[in-house]
C-alpha cells in the first residue's frame, strides 16, 4: 500500500513538472526539457533562480526525487521480505518481488480463503464465468475478487508471453484455435493461480509444533 501511494504521488509530481515545463518560453525550456524524468527532475532540482517558476520546478523536482527514493526504498525492503516468506514463489518465470508480496499480502488477509485452490482463484477474481450463447461454449474474465491480486496475476501473464518460450508457445497454440488474447490471459491468470497456490499456502501456514519426546 505504501509503495503504491508512493508510485502514484511520484507519477502526480512528474506530470505537474512536465506541465509547468511547458508554459516556459522556449529558451528556458530549452535549457531544462529533458525526456528521461531522472535528468530532468535532476536540472530542474539544480535551479537557484528565486522567481516563482524556477522555486516552483526545483520544489516539484525535488518532491519526485524524494518519492522515487521512498518507491526504491519500498522494493529493497519487499524484495528481503517476500525472500524470506516464500522464496520459491520467485523462482517461477515472470514472478518478482512486488506481485508476489501482493498475491503473499491478499492471502493473508483472507486465510479462510484459502481451503483449495479453487477458493484462492475466485478471491484472485481469476475464477471462470460462464459466457455461453446457444451452443457456443465460452468463459469470461471475472470482474470480481481482490483487483490488487487480479492485477498482479496479469502483470505475471503478460511477463510470461512477453518472455518464457513454452508460454509463449502455449498462447501461439490457443490462438491457431481462435482464441482471442483476453481468453489466453483468463486461461493463464487461472493457471499461475492454481500453480502457486500450495507455495503460499505453504508459506503462511504456521510452523508445526514440535513433538516433546520423553
Amino acid at each position: 500500500m505504501a509503495r503504491r501511494r508512493a508510485i502514484k504521488s511520484r507519477t502526480q509530481a512528474e506530470l505537474q513538472l512536465r506541465s509547468l515545463i511547458l508554459e516556459l518560453n522556449d529558451d528556458i525550456r530549452a535549457r531544462i526539457d529533458r525526456k528521461r524524468i531522472e535528468d530532468l527532475t535532476a536540472a530542474c532540482a539544480g535551479l537557484t533562480g528565486t522567481d516563482g517558476t524556477s522555486l516552483a520546478l526545483a520544489s516539484l523536482a525535488r518532491r519526485w526525487q524524494y518519492l522515487d527514493a521512498e518507491v526504491r526504498d519500498n522494493d529493497t525492503h519487499i524484495d528481503k521480505l517476500v525472500k524470506q516468506t516464500a522464496p520459491d514463489l520467485l523462482k517461477r518465470p515472470g514472478i518478482g518481488p512486488v506481485c508476489a508480496a501482493q498475491l503473499l499480502a491478499t492471502a493473508g488477509d483472507n486465510p479462510d480463503r484459502l481451503a483449495s485452490e479453487a477458493a484462492f482463484a475466485a478471491l484472485c477474481g481469476v475464477s471462470p464465468v460462464a459466457h455461453s450463447s446457444g451452443k457456443t461454449q465460452r468463459h469470461r474474465l471475472n470482474r470480481g475478487g481482490d483487483r490488487a491480486a487480479n492485477s498482479a496475476l496479469w502483470t505475471i501473464a503478460n511477463n510470461r508471453l512477453t518472455h518464457d518460450p513454452p508460454t509463449r508457445a502455449y498462447a501461439a497454440r490457443r490462438t491457431a484455435t481462435g482464441a482471442s488474447r483476453k481468453e489466453i490471459l483468463r486461461l493463464l491468470k487461472r493457471y499461475i493461480a492454481r500453480q502457486v497456490f500450495p507455495e503460499i499456502r505453504r508459506a503462511l501456514s504456521p510452523p508445526e509444533p514440535l513433538c516433546n519426546i520423553p
